[in-house]
């Protein structure tokens, strides 16, 4: 796991490694995936992904939360070589996967929101949702929310204080997809506000993340990430995007409120129909003009 570093949030010179993979068999092993950060009472804490086993075996990518600790954002890290949020029990939403922890600090606690992928058959896709688990303490225990899944929908986990409540964004997956949703008891989600052009995987810059605020002043700007940047899954690749927007009370820009964002129509272009969707329309066709005679 690489990081980097900048002075203005637009030029960024990479560092190297943040966290390496620990020595079998230590938890993650295989791959350490997803970081965020916590700084708590003077030290920094990464929770991540943590991969033991082959990706597709026991139903899922088979990956709980892990956690590496600092007193410094720049390391060296130590790792905990503890699950911190182990996946759920056989049957449960969260059997096969834990992915995106994203600690905010909440009441004097760790709030840990977190994504999982369940529900899969021979009819239906993989649904996510969300989850939240909590701990007084950075290394745990952590105690899963009796009201997961709290989220039911948003591809990865993006999250920040505002006023006394937090807000989140559901990003592409589910029913309630590319919205903006408040819990003003950081619980209950519902639905706040419909948005266009919502960042993919996206890591906002959060001034009070970690000071127990009672009062979030939202956000400006962040990093997200863009996958398939050629649009050829053989060649696939990630490339980090910067992406700016007025979710703060301390601002108001009328530029980055506008709605009813066209695409060109060389883009629109783009999609169009494959060979085997173009026989089934002029089958369909055919059909048609067969009934008419």
């Amino acid at each position: 796991m690489f990081y980097a570093t900048s002075k203005d949030g637009f030029i960024w010179e990479e560092q190297g490694v943040a966290v390496p993979r620990p020595p079998k068999p230590n938890v993650g092993w295989r791959s350490v995936t997803t970081t965020d950060i916590l700084e708590w009472e003077g030290k920094y804490y990464l929770y991540y992904q943590a991969f033991s086993v082959a990706p597709g075996k026991n139903g899922g990518d088979n990956c709980p939360v892990a956690v590496s600790y600092a007193d410094s954002p720049d390391g060296p890290w130590k790792p905990y070589n503890k699950e911190v949020i182990p996946n759920g029990p056989e049957g449960a939403w969260d059997q096969f996967s834990i992915h995106d922890p994203y600690p905010l600090v909440h009441d004097g606690k760790i709030y840990i929101y977190y994504k999982s992928d369940f529900g899969k058959s021979e009819t239906t896709k993989l649904v996510r949702m969300h989850g939240l688990a909590i701990a007084d303490n950075p290394l745990g225990p952590f105690e899963k929310h009796p009201l997961n899944p709290i989220m039911n929908s948003g591809h990865e986990t993006t999250l920040f204080p505002f006023k006394e409540g937090v807000a989140a964004f559901a990003i592409r997956d589910g029913n309630e997809s590319n919205t903006i949703q408040y819990a003003k008891d950081w619980v209950n989600f519902e639905i706040a506000s419909t948005t266009e052009l919502m960042p993919d995987a996206a890591g906002p810059f959060v001034p009070d993340a970690f000071t127990n605020t009672k009062d979030g002043r939202g956000i400006t700007w962040g990093i997200s990430h863009y996958t398939v940047p050629h649009g050829d899954w053989k060649r696939n690749h990630s490339v980090l995007l910067r992406f700016d927007c007025d979710l703060s009370l301390d601002i108001h820009d009328e530029k980055m409120k506008g709605h009813h964002v066209m695409p060109k129509y060389e883009d629109l272009f783009k999609h169009g129909l494959s060979s085997k969707q173009k026989e089934r329309i002029a089958k369909e066709t055919e059909n048609i003009n067969k009934t008419k005679k």
